[in-house]
């Protein structure tokens, strides 16, 4: 089938906070792809530009006054000559005129389109015969910081991570175990809980940043024990939320407590060693890649990724892999624009023995195509919640991925450094 781009549609719809947000189909002579872009509440600096003037309604402008003429007549197929395009077209290093989200929506909607028109999922059109490989389901179950309301840990997110399951499906179940028995006991521990939950569907409690880690340890060890198999946990620390530059201070507002970079980097390191930490995602602010570095150098046994620190930017992540800041990288596809920037950054992350993490946004959408993009590229995990709707059109989507490679579908090598 032939995949000549006739058209390109562009609508409003809502994500899953009801924000308004841009969704695209495109149209070729022999398929079709949609795709609508998330948003982020807790946003690196270096991520590219959103919107352009006028918003989501200055997008769909753009998509038909601009984008749409110039694309039609393309071939689908040629992924990198597509996001090459609309890169000439915002004539922009952040792509202000155009805006991030209307090139991520083209671009992603434009691999789907491809796919389609070959007859193949877009995880076999991007991956080919290689792309067997699930990942390992990273969960938010708990949330804080910019995540959360009144008081609870200034710590953003607390997330589990099965990481001794054979199947995706069996790393899902556990991660749904964890959570429902997290629910349990925050409503044991406080009688004011009331099943509060943030965007992402993990749950809201007033409860001390660090007793959250005597909470998490002890579910996923009980639901360890009834799977037989290890549950460890993770942190998105989201640093930069915490960092008040005038001070020099990380101010753990509910904890009470301000800590210098030295402090912090101690604090890090020890919740580590006590909770058996197997993940820590932006421990520093944005800018500090020695902490980076220095915390992944004496930290055993966990990955150390960076999310506002290289927002799927292959240069930041060059910066970096200069001095071995961290050993993992968050991949959010809309913080860069296009599937061929991203995919650059995925190869340079890999070349490097970064691990890259696939990853929603708190914002989100129900579509899947970070569930295939994750299995196409090899992603050892995949960050998107647990239970609310946005995540599980998502984890399900994996669960359909590996139905479908059957007997060739295996979990993927995931090295807790």
């Amino acid at each position: 089938m032939s995949s000549i781009i006739e058209d390109l549609i562009a609508r409003k719809i809502f994500n899953n906070r009801g924000e308004e947000t841009i969704e695209v189909d495109v149209v070729t002579n022999g398929g079709f792809g949609r795709a609508g872009a998330p948003a982020g509440k807790s946003r690196g600096k270096a991520e590219v530009i959103y919107y352009p003037q006028g918003g989501v309604e200055g997008a769909i402008k753009k998509v038909d006054d601009l984008i749409a003429p110039e694309l039609a007549g393309l071939n689908a197929d040629y992924q990198e000559e597509i996001d090459n395009t609309l890169h000439e077209l915002d004539g922009t290093s952040d792509f202000k005129n155009i805006g991030g989200n209307t090139a991520f929506a083209i671009s992603l909607a434009n691999a789907e389109a491809a796919a389609n028109s070959h007859g193949l999922l877009l995880f076999q059109f991007i991956g080919g015969n290689a792309a067997t490989t699930l990942p390992y389901p990273l969960g938010n179950c708990l949330s804080g910081g910019a995540h959360a309301r009144g008081k609870a840990p200034d710590i953003q997110e607390y997330l589990a991570l099965p990481h001794g399951a054979e199947s995706f499906l069996e790393a899902q179940t556990a991660n749904t175990q964890i959570h429902k028995k997290l629910g349990d006991l925050l409503k044991k521990k406080n009688s004011q809980f009331n099943g509060g939950k943030s965007d992402e569907g993990a749950w809201i409690a007033n409860i001390d940043t660090v007793d959250a880690f005597d909470v998490m340890a002890k579910v996923c060890e009980e639901v360890g024990n009834e799977v037989d198999f290890e549950c460890g946990f993770g942190l998105d620390v989201a640093a930069s939320s915490l960092w008040k530059p005038k001070e020099e201070k990380y101010v753990y507002e509910n904890e009470g407590k301000k800590r210098d970079t030295a402090e912090q980097l101690e604090f890090m390191l020890e919740l580590i060693e006590k909770y058996h930490v197997a993940y820590v995602e932006d421990p520093f602010h944005e800018e500090d890649y020695e902490s980076f570095a220095e915390l992944t150098r004496k930290a055993k046994n966990c990955l150390i990724c960076g999310d506002d620190l290289f927002t799927t930017n292959t240069e930041r992540l060059n910066n970096g892999i200069k001095i071995n800041a961290g050993n993992a990288i968050i991949i959010k596809v809309n913080q860069i624009g296009t599937l061929s920037d991203a995919a650059l950054t995925i190869e340079t992350a890999k070349r490097h023995g970064y691990d890259p993490v696939m990853s929603h946004r708190s914002g989100d959408t129900c579509d899947w195509h970070i569930a295939h993009l994750a299995v196409a590229y090899n992603c050892p995990l995949i960050k998107t919640g647990i239970v609310e709707g946005s995540r599980i059109a998502k984890l399900n989507e994996l669960i359909r991925i590996e139905h479908f490679l059957g007997n060739r579908a295996r979990m993927a090598d995931l090295k807790i450094r």
